[in-house]
């Protein structure tokens, strides 16, 4: 498997998907950008929902669009990029929902993604599964 991307081009296709946020009550726009071992890369923005629980992160956005453009495997990388109204801040990591949904997409191809969470000054990476360590999923369903 090719675990090999471009990481700037990455990264600004996370910060490009911010432009596509719905952010009307928080004005925090999040982009994500999800790299396919076969260099497809897909993006996401969050949409709020005035009934906040409902509102979608970005990395799910993506998630779910990689699961309906048929790339359920294969999920070597994955950038996120955050600030108000659109301007990078600090770096921003996935929260504990998006933890575990990037989870599942990458074990559907036996991944260990690296996340990069990028801000307007630094950048950190690190593996899904130090950020979401003894992860429940699939295996732990099987009887």
């Amino acid at each position: 498997m090719n675990d090999t991307f471009d990481r700037p081009a990455l990264i600004a296709a996370a910060r490009a998907a911010m432009a596509g946020a719905h952010a009307p009550y928080s004005g925090f726009h999040v982009g994500a950008a999800l790299a396919f071992a076969d260099g497809t890369v897909i993006t996401g923005s969050n949409f709020e929902n005035a009934s906040y629980g409902l509102s979608l992160c970005a990395e799910t956005v993506a998630a779910a669009r990689a699961s309906h453009e048929g790339h359920r495997a294969g999920l070597i990388a994955v950038a996120i990029a955050g600030g108000t109204r659109g301007v990078p801040g600090a770096p921003v990591a996935p929260c504990g929902r998006c933890r575990q949904v990037l989870y599942e997409l990458a074990a559907l191809g036996g991944t260990d993604p690296l996340v990069i969470a990028t801000g307007a000054d630094e950048t950190f990476a690190m593996r899904l599964s130090a950020l979401l360590p003894l992860a429940f999923g699939p295996a732990n369903l099987a009887g």
